[in-house]
């Protein structure tokens, strides 16, 4: 068994827990692999992009954005994410710093793999494909100042519905609990694949969100009367600019994240878990 550790190390207690689990994985017999910027002991070393290759899973120590940056990345080679919380929420990861012991599961195979269906997110002009971006939480479309409506459609199926809103959220199941959640959007169990729209802030008295099929095609257009700039976010990235005459192409993406599960916490205990004061046994 090989592993890779990745850890962002401006989070509380990561260099700590790095260290921690050299001495841990070794006494287990794991091979564990660090990237060769940092210098620890007890691991091995090589440059970044190839521990994807080297590792047969991937470790990460850091809040959900650490997770989602590493494992869209681990989705390319196809390998297996375990996510260690050293964020504020950590709602991703599935063990937390005081929980290493746990770790010793991969050795035997005491785990299960947990499939996240993300989102293709093409960004076209012209007819024309300039950027294309994965989404493991959403993509969202956004006025670059706050209270400034803008005009949405969304084209799903060949007909078309109009948002006049501050922006429009297009989430997985796994961003249902992020920002859509927070801007009045349902819950969605991560076992099910669909694509959510939700406005945000709609001038409207009946735009409620829709949930739709994995497998739609859903063509985004948006505009400001006003000539205000509009931004499109993918898992909390600004990534490009959106003109009049963008379009934005939305679908299932054709990789999947794969994320490692080595206790039997359910999809809703670990939602009371996180988001209430409460512990989870």
């Amino acid at each position: 068994m090989k592993v890779a550790l990745l850890p962002n190390l401006d989070k509380r207690g990561s260099a700590e827990t790095v260290e921690k689990l050299g001495v841990f994985l070794k006494k287990e017999g794991i091979e564990a692999y660090l990237p060769d910027s940092i210098c620890t002991p007890n691991f091995n070393y090589a440059p970044e992009d190839e521990l994807y290759k080297i590792a047969d899973i991937i470790i990460t120590i850091g809040g959900d954005g650490t997770i989602i940056r590493y494992a869209k990345r681990a989705a390319l080679d196809g390998k297996p994410v375990l996510g260690i919380n050293a964020g504020r929420m950590g709602y991703l990861a599935n063990i937390e710093q005081n929980e290493l012991r746990q770790l010793s599961k991969l050795k035997t195979g005491a785990y299960k793999i947990e499939k996240r269906m993300m989102l293709s997110v093409k960004v076209c002009e012209n007819g024309r494909v300039l950027n294309e971006y994965s989404a493991l939480n959403d993509a969202v479309i956004t006025s670059g100042f706050i209270s400034r409506i803008i005009d949405i459609s969304a084209s799903v199926s060949g007909d078309t519905i109009s948002y006049r809103a501050d922006g429009l959220i297009l989430s997985t199941p796994t961003g249902s609990t992020a920002y859509s959640m927070s801007a009045g959007g349902p819950i969605i169990d991560p076992a099910t694949e669909s694509i959510c729209i939700t406005p945000i802030c709609s001038h409207s008295l009946s735009a409620k969100p829709i949930l739709l099929g994995a497998d739609t095609l859903i063509k985004i257009k948006a505009y400001s009367k006003k000539r205000t700039d509009i931004f499109l976010t993918v898992d909390g990235r600004k990534v490009s600019a959106v003109k009049p005459y963008t379009e934005i192409l939305i679908t299932k993406s054709k990789q999947a994240v794969k994320l490692v599960r080595l206790n039997d916490r359910s999809f809703y205990k670990t939602l009371s878990y996180k988001f209430t004061d409460g512990r989870c046994n």
